[in-house]
């Protein structure tokens, strides 16, 4: 290979109707939500706004309708994304379960498993955390160590997963860990590991914070001493982990939220240049609004290949990385263009919203994979590595 290809997604006129009805929601949802709640973006937490939107069928909604989901295409399913990230709707109670826990759970759960999970999903009731990075492994998951012991009628687990966002009011993890023989990694290093659903109820499972530089609680650490998992809990095949945890990838990077989480900021800094911005703050915000919009045509045509039942994750690592810089560079842009101290308890919009993301814009490269990685991702399916 020597390019990817971004074909354009098919025509999807349901989803552009979709769009006024969603945006009609908005209005009345978000109308007394200030700008500052609203730049927390995909991260922002209410559950009663997550059980509003399973009301309007908008969680889980390309399932099928036996499992709670409304048989829409991905690309109304983006249309919805979309505009909830663009307004800053809070809807990181239900994101992960929606974004790629459920799909990993309709593509390779069992009958039982999808009957008990889904419908409580699309109903905006379960929620769900990650259970992949662990002290010093990072973004390289064939380093896991966290194991999983075959018992005679279940698992016993031992380890430690971080940077494990929303597991303090999850329900649900989906853990990745080993299931080999402890010597198996040495030659196989993505062989002999396994997917798990985890009720985060089970006695022996430890639940600490990870405060971020601003303080906010969004992180944690999870330990596992001694958990017992019954067999039921296996998600898929013992030993498809690899391939089953790469195949949601397509799913975690190509979304609008990989270059929409400083949108707000992008809107309270056009608000706060007026109508008469200078010549130089009309060029960055010119070449600020074609990145998003060269990049939202590559993330909805990631949309129209998942559609098409194909797995573009060399296409999502792509939207991911690319995805990052844009988002780092609006708030350097914003200080560069307007003198105003970054505070989150400013009473003025601008200066409370750059404060809140130049504090998180760090991390927008870290999660999802580190951009070192997501570039040797891209190096070797160019065929360069």
């Amino acid at each position: 290979m020597s390019a990817f290809a971004f074909p354009a997604p098919p025509a999807c006129p349901e989803a552009e109707t979709l769009r006024l009805e969603v945006r009609t929601f908005l209005a009345d949802a978000l109308r007394d939500r200030p700008p500052l709640a609203r730049a927390e973006s995909w991260t922002g937490h209410d559950i009663g706004f997550s059980r509003a939107m399973g009301a309007q069928g908008w969680i889980g909604m390309t399932w099928p309708k036996r499992y709670g989901g409304q048989e829409r295409s991905q690309l109304e399913r983006y249309v919805v994304v979309e505009e909830m990230l663009a307004a800053g709707a809070p809807v990181g109670a239900h994101w992960i379960a929606d974004r790629q826990s459920g799909p990993a759970i309709l593509r390779y759960g069992t009958e039982a498993q999808k009957d008990s999970i889904l419908p409580r999903i699309a109903a905006g009731e379960c929620f769900f955390c990650i259970g992949m990075s662990e002290p010093d492994t990072g973004s390289d998951l064939a380093s896991v160590r966290t194991r999983a012991v075959p018992t005679g009628d279940g698992y016993v687990v031992n380890g430690t997963k971080v940077w494990t966002s929303h597991a303090h009011f999850s329900h649900f993890m989906i853990l990745f860990c080993r299931t080999g023989a402890p010597d198996a990694a040495k030659d196989d290093r993505h062989g002999g590991v396994s997917q798990f659903i985890v009720d985060l109820k089970t006695p022996g499972i430890s639940i600490r914070p990870i405060l971020a530089l601003t303080g906010e609680h969004h992180f944690n650490e999870v330990v596992f001493q001694d958990v017992f998992l019954p067999r039921t809990a296996l998600l898929g095949r013992e030993g498809d982990g690899w391939a089953q945890v790469t195949g949601e990838l397509a799913f975690e990077r190509s979304g609008p939220e990989r270059f929409l989480s400083s949108f707000t900021l992008l809107v309270e800094l056009v608000r706060a240049l007026g109508p008469a911005p200078s010549d130089a703050a009309l060029v960055a915000i010119g070449r600020l609004s074609s990145h998003i919009i060269t990049l939202r045509r590559m993330s909805r045509s990631v949309a129209g290949m998942l559609q098409a039942g194909e797995n573009p994750a060399l296409a999502a690592a792509m939207v991911k990385d690319l995805g990052a810089l844009v988002e780092q560079e609006i708030p350097d842009i914003a200080r560069q263009l307007i003198a105003a101290e970054p505070d989150t308890t400013s009473t003025r919009d601008f200066a409370a919203v750059l404060g809140y993301t130049m504090l998180h814009a760090p991390s927008f490269s870290l999660r999802g994979g580190t951009r070192e990685i997501l570039r040797g991702i891209i190096a070797r399916g160019l065929g360069l590595r």
